[in-house]
């Protein structure tokens, strides 16, 4: 083929395809830091509570500031020394996509997920008991949903309830669970709050990097 031509098709090629997006200033794709890390961002699929991919979620990469990234590296460092991983659900989360649950909730005839996430919750009351809100931690980058993991067959451990539920099941101090069940969620608090991420209460799988470096910032850049 002519060395002309070849040029020309290269240059068609690099015009035409798509460019790697540019992370605002502070932000990291977590690969770069983790590249063992299992990510399975639930948004970027239908199985989550609401049945359908979320606004905002192009792609299956988890993204957080570099300081909440740096910090979880050495808590999937400290688990492998016990044959154990971190598997992360979401991460940072735009606004857009929280704007998407909000719109979600708006609709009560559309429960097409009720009977796996909220079974013995009412949708109208979704904002009222807090599982629903106009804003969200994530938005800010430093806040993110994850589970631990077993190191040779790569299975979740059993937390008592399943991520995204919404009951008090997902409460951290909820007793009705077996002591293996509570011995897990031991694990991860206590890893988790080792360097230095703080819990909600509500949820056992949502932690929040303590001293985040945009604590009053909520952004909108796709996951892409």
């Amino acid at each position: 083929m002519n060395h002309k031509i070849i040029i020309v098709l290269l240059c068609a090629f690099a015009f035409f395809s798509p460019k790697k997006m540019e992370l605002p200033e502070g932000f990291v794709y977590v690969k770069s830091v983790i590249p063992d890390l299992d990510v399975e961002l639930r948004y970027y699929t239908s199985n989550n509570f609401v049945g359908d991919t979320i606004i905002g979620y192009q792609s299956n990469k988890l993204i957080l500031t570099k300081e909440a990234a740096e910090a979880l590296k050495l808590v999937q460092d400290e688990l492998q020394i016990q044959n154990l991983c971190l598997k992360v659900y979401d991460g940072y989360r735009p606004q857009r996509a929280v704007n998407h649950f909000v719109e979600w909730a708006k609709d009560l005839n559309d429960t097409i997920n009720k009977h796996q996430f909220y079974p013995r919750v009412q949708k109208r009351n979704l904002f009222n008991d807090g599982y629903i809100a106009s804003k969200s931690g994530h938005s800010r980058g430093s806040t993110l949903d994850l589970t631990i993991t077993d190191g040779n067959t790569g299975e979740p451990l059993d937390m008592g309830s399943p991520y995204d539920f919404f009951g008090e099941e997902s409460w951290v101090e909820y007793a009705e669970i077996t002591e293996t069940q509570k011995a897990n969620r031991d694990l991860l608090q206590q890893v988790m709050q080792k360097y230095n991420f703080r819990n909600y209460a509500n949820e056992w799988w949502h932690f929040t990097l303590r001293w985040e470096p945009f604590p009053e910032t909520y952004f909108d850049f796709e996951v892409e």
